[in-house]
């Protein structure tokens, strides 16, 4: 027999509702649920001064929940964000990721544009997968450096991810682990300007999983729930797998440890930065962009698939 599902009382109206947030200790119902995610958003954005309401924001969309979850919360909140979708070249799977964003822009009536990788540099992810077994790694450095690239170009001041909770503490547990100081010393929900970048924030850094997940089927958001193919075998679902089991049995674990790195840990390894990063950077010889080495990585591929 199904077990029935719990009801609670909202903490703000008291209607019944099944919403309860366990970390939290808190039962919401449907629209106070939306309102105090939203708050929670517009918060870490004020707590990080992430960007201004006169900033110019591009979005990277993948059409997944949380993009498309930031994406709309932005907007709600009365900032200027834009979408931009990279299309890896991945069959089917690039395409109904496309087809979410487009989707989602055209009900909410925002501007979103679409790029296409070989395009900008020659190549398509499953090239990229036959130069190498960390395609994840590599997908996520151009991603970076073109987002980087094009919000220049079109004019914006920030670009913005998705990366949620989960996303930060995992990533924080294998920096940990395999004491990567060049990447803790820089580990921040929003990196300034300066040097060739637009500054980049990740404003669900405090949210879960689940939260965001809860948020986009409140609002009837149609996201893509299937993971990238490519993704199968990285090494990131396993720290994050393991942080899963620590928040089962300890609520608040992913939290915790998260902020309180922020709070605690980051200054001290942030103010060493110069001396934790293996070499300084430089400025690209055919691009003029910023990069660990010269050339770039953009035009190495761009080079090796002969295009300059």
């Amino acid at each position: 027999m199904k077990k029935s599902q719990k009801t609670y009382r909202c903490k703000v109206c008291r209607q019944p509702t099944a919403i309860y947030l366990r970390e939290h200790r808190l039962a919401l119902c449907k629209d106070d649920y939306i309102a105090w995610f939203e708050r929670q958003v517009a918060r870490t954005i004020r707590q990080f001064k992430m960007f201004g309401p006169r900033d110019r924001i591009l979005v990277g969309v993948s059409g997944g929940k949380d993009s498309l979850t930031v994406w709309l919360v932005l907007n709600r909140l009365g900032y200027q964000a834009d979408g931009v979708f990279l299309d890896l070249g991945i069959p089917d799977f690039s395409e109904l990721s496309y087809l979410k964003g487009r989707d989602f822009a055209a009900i909410h009536g925002l501007k979103f544009q679409r790029l296409f990788l070989k395009d900008l540099i020659g190549l398509v992810l499953p090239d990229l997968e036959k130069k190498t077994r960390k395609v994840c790694s590599l997908c996520g450095s151009i991603k970076r450096a073109l987002f980087n690239k094009l919000a220049k170009e079109m004019g914006y001041q920030v670009v913005v991810t998705g990366h949620n909770l989960d996303d930060e503490a995992s990533s924080l547990l294998s920096n940990v682990i395999n004491w990567s100081l060049k990447y803790l010393a820089r580990k921040y929900p929003v990196l300034p300007e300066g040097a060739g970048f637009v500054r980049k924030a990740k404003p669900l850094c405090r949210s879960s999983v689940r939260e965001i997940r809860l948020y986009a089927e409140l609002n009837d958001i149609d996201f893509l729930a299937d993971p990238c193919p490519f993704s199968e075998n990285a090494t990131r679902l396993t720290y994050a797998e393991e942080m899963d089991r620590l928040e089962e049995v300890f609520p608040g674990t992913k939290r915790r440890f998260y902020l309180e790195y922020l709070r605690k840990a980051y200054p001290i390894f942030h103010r060493d930065v110069d001396h934790f990063m293996e070499r300084p950077l430089v400025t690209c010889s055919r691009c003029q962009e910023p990069a660990v080495n010269d050339p770039c990585l953009i035009c190495r591929l761009r080079a090796e698939a002969g295009l300059s």
